[in-house]
């Protein structure tokens, strides 16, 4: 049942990249879903991987709330048109787009990145996010009222040694800017979410398959990186997510919101 505390109640939120990763923690996708949820959200759980949303949809459903499946490539123009009419047709409107969608498998340094890694990560992270948001925009202005919200990265205001990801993330902080203020006189919101090291299945288990090194090794040196001396949780992302898609937050737009434990500090 909801309540009149709970922050999303009555709320109809798609959430892309909403599968869990097999791990040890929660991904941020996941996390994001079960706070919604817990929020009084109902769910469209966006993922490329069947299983992966299916898990999600017994977690949050297991709340209490109600969640359908959409499974789609979000590279894929007619896929992403899909997912609003999905959300449409099962709950008349959509008030908030969760956009959780990123990778960097492929990436490297400028002179040795392949064309076929830039256009990959490129359309995952990027152009994914532009068209979930060109399709969702259009209702949202008929309604005069939403929110959206898109993961970004620390990575693309600091330093990292390879091009594709950062590049990817700074432009979608460009990209929710201008969102923002293209449509802040119809009544809808775009923010960013920044998170900076984030104890994730994609951060630890990812890099723990490709390098061989051990999982407890790279925590603790994802941990001895943060100034607040350890890696954020899939929490802390999800948080500051149930904070922009919710009402407390309505005169709050075109903002890039570092979650990351005081690591952009670092840039002096």
């Amino acid at each position: 049942m909801t309540t009149t505390s709970q922050r999303l109640a009555g709320k109809i939120a798609i959430i892309v990249g909403a599968g869990q990763r097999p791990g040890a923690t929660p991904g941020n996708g996941r996390a994001t879903a079960e706070r919604f949820a817990e929020e009084g959200a109902s769910l469209l759980l966006v993922d490329i991987n069947p299983d992966w949303a299916e898990d999600t949809r017994a977690a949050v459903r297991r709340i209490g709330a109600e969640a359908e499946v959409a499974i789609a490539d979000i590279t894929d123009e007619a896929n992403c048109r899909q997912v609003v009419e999905t959300c449409l047709a099962r709950w008349g409107r959509v008030d908030i787009l969760h956009n959780n969608v990123g990778f960097s498998k492929g990436d490297a340094k400028t002179a040795e990145l392949s064309l076929d890694s830039w256009q990959r990560i490129m359309n995952a992270n990027l152009t994914g996010m532009f068209l979930m948001c060109k399709h969702a925009l259009p209702h949202m202005v008929r309604q005069q009222s939403g929110s959206i919200i898109n993961v970004s990265s620390t990575s693309s205001l600091a330093a990292r040694p390879t091009v594709t990801y950062k590049t990817s993330k700074g432009a979608v902080n460009t990209l929710t800017q201008h969102i923002a203020y293209e449509h802040a006189r119809h009544g809808v919101r775009a923010n960013a979410i920044l998170p900076g090291l984030i104890d994730t299945p994609m951060a630890i288990e990812r890099r723990a398959e490709e390098t061989g090194v051990p999982r407890d090794v790279i925590r603790r040196e994802r941990d001895a990186l943060v100034p607040i001396g350890h890696m954020g949780e899939a929490a802390d992302v999800a948080n500051a997510a149930v904070f922009l898609a919710s009402d407390e937050a309505r005169y709050i737009t075109g903002v890039l919101l570092p979650v990351d434990g005081g690591l952009l500090l670092k840039r002096g």
